[in-house]
């Protein structure tokens, strides 16, 4: 079983800062942008393409 880790602190600590930009200087190009599409995945879903709208206007 995965034991659940909490830490709470304040987000504009420059500290903590530091250590987030530290650890991600330290992986390649491609890591950071894996990281990012995960994100991405997990806020809009498994989508590979952007959604299209379309907005009607009448005159």
């Amino acid at each position: 079983m995965i034991k659940k880790v909490i830490k709470k602190g304040n987000l504009n600590d420059n500290f903590r800062k530091e250590i987030n930009s530290a650890y991600w200087l330290t992986k390649s190009v491609k890591e950071r942008i894996e990281a990012v599409e995960m994100l991405r995945r997990q806020y809009d879903g498994n989508t590979a393409r952007l959604q299209r709208v379309v907005r009607v206007i009448q005159r």
